[in-house]
């Protein structure tokens, strides 16, 4: 009889998607940093978050203006000016990020104390 795994992949999701783009660490680190400077041109925000790369700044600045929590504004001047601001979706979403750097501050301790419990215990 063959059995089958079921993955947390293989259950339906409907907000898995925006999840993974809205959630993941280059986002939140834009997300962040429009919170303080918004908006911004692409120069300050490659300055800001610091070992992002060029493309992947710019694909994650294309994530959340798809999901509607940045918006892209082009001005006709030479050169180009174009800035980037958080829409009230985008606000929405610093308190909850927030929350979570907190968190994650709060217990640093305790989560380096388990990965290398963890680690030591590996091969």
């Amino acid at each position: 009889m063959k059995v089958t795994v079921k993955t947390a992949e293989d259950h339906p999701c409907p907000v898995r998607g925006i999840l993974s783009q809205v959630g993941d660490k280059w986002s939140v680190l834009v997300i962040l940093e429009l919170a303080k400077q918004s908006p911004s041109r692409f120069s300050e925000l490659k300055r800001a978050v610091r070992s992002i790369s060029q493309r992947m700044l710019t694909e994650t600045l294309r994530d959340l203006e798809r999901n509607g929590a940045v918006t892209r504004t082009l001005y006709p001047t030479i050169p180009p000016k174009v800035e980037y601001a958080l829409t009230s979706l985008g606000v929405s979403l610093v308190k909850p990020i927030r929350a979570l750097v907190t968190w994650a501050e709060d217990h640093r301790t305790e989560i380096t104390v388990a990965r290398n419990a963890f680690d030591s215990r590996r091969p």
